[in-house]
Order: C-alpha cells, then structure tokens, then sequence
C-alpha cells in the first residue's frame, strides 16, 4: 500500500539537480522533489510520497485529509497499533 500526504509548499529552490521545496506537514516541514509538478509553487499543496510531490491538490482537499488524520490519531487505542 502507498500513501501520499498533502503539504503546503512554503518556498521553493532551483538546483542543479532539480527543483525543490520546503513542504509543510500540519507543522512539521521538510525538504520535497518538485520535478514531477513542476508547476507547483509557494502557496500551493502537494501530494508527497517518499520526497517526492507527486500531483498538485486543491487546498479544501489537503484540508479534508488533515481532518481524518487528526479523527483516526483520536481513535486509535493508546499505544495499540493502527
């Protein structure tokens, strides 16, 4: 199974090899491969899958996922596995 995660792009930087961005994550950040939407810019959510952006997605969406994330955390027995 794959999972791709929503993040908002907060700056991008053109590289020698490729261009990258900083992607936040509901408040955790990292560094994100842009080279399959190389249309994305800052201000715009991705979806990332292993550090790598691989489709640009509508904010409500990001959003949306966010919110059944945070509901699944709340669900989960303490200290069980999901």
């Amino acid at each position: 199974m794959c999972l791709a995660v929503p993040g908002k792009i907060l700056e991008t930087t053109d590289l020698a090899a490729g261009r990258c961005a900083k992607v936040d994550f509901g408040g955790v950040s990292c560094q994100v491969q842009l080279d399959f939407v190389p249309e994305a810019q800052t201000g715009d959510y991705v979806l990332v899958h292993v550090g790598f952006a691989i489709s640009k997605v509508a904010e409500d969406e990001a959003q949306r996922t966010y919110g059944l994330l945070r509901q699944l955390a709340q669900e989960r027995p303490e200290g069980g596995t999901p």
